[in-house]
């Protein structure tokens, strides 16, 4: 049977953020790198209804100047755009709780997309705490699967 190693070695009081655009749980770590038990510290869910649902008008046009031609304008994705309004704020509740915390190590579980959101809002304090990031979506799992997954490789 082969060993298996840990995907991440969670340092005892490191923070775990597990996120996706409209959901942010923020766990810290009160077991050792081989044994995690994840409490969580914070929740947030941000409503972000479907683009239909949030405008209100049809996508104008605009009409050239030099040709009789109008054409069309794209409509304002409101939905995406709220997305990354959230992973900002986000960012900033991050920063805070670390300073509460006093915590110095930071691993971060999102999306790709959000994951590139997150990094563009991160304050350099949380910057420098980062000790691992990993690409997925994990924010349909319990904490206990969360830890389960951060500690083991299948």
């Amino acid at each position: 049977m082969p060993n298996k190693k840990p995907y991440i070695r969670l340092p005892h009081r490191a923070v775990v953020f597990v996120g996706d655009g409209s959901k942010a749980f923020f766990l810290l770590n009160e077991g050792d790198g081989l044994t995690p038990r994840l409490i969580v510290q914070q929740a947030l869910e941000d409503e972000n209804p479907p683009t239909h649902e949030q405008g209100s008008d049809k996508p104008g046009r605009a009409l050239s100047g030099t040709e009789p031609n109008r054409s069309a304008m794209e409509q304002t994705d409101w939905h995406d755009i709220e997305k990354h309004r959230f992973a900002r704020t986000v960012a900033g509740a991050l920063d805070r709780l670390l300073g509460e915390l006093q915590a110095e190590h930071l691993v971060i579980v999102a999306p790709p997309r959000t994951l590139a959101d997150l990094r563009r809002s991160f304050s350099p304090t949380v910057q420098k705490s980062i000790i691992a990031e990993l690409a997925k979506d994990l924010t349909g799992l319990s904490v206990s699967d969360i830890s389960q997954y951060l500690a083991a490789r299948s």
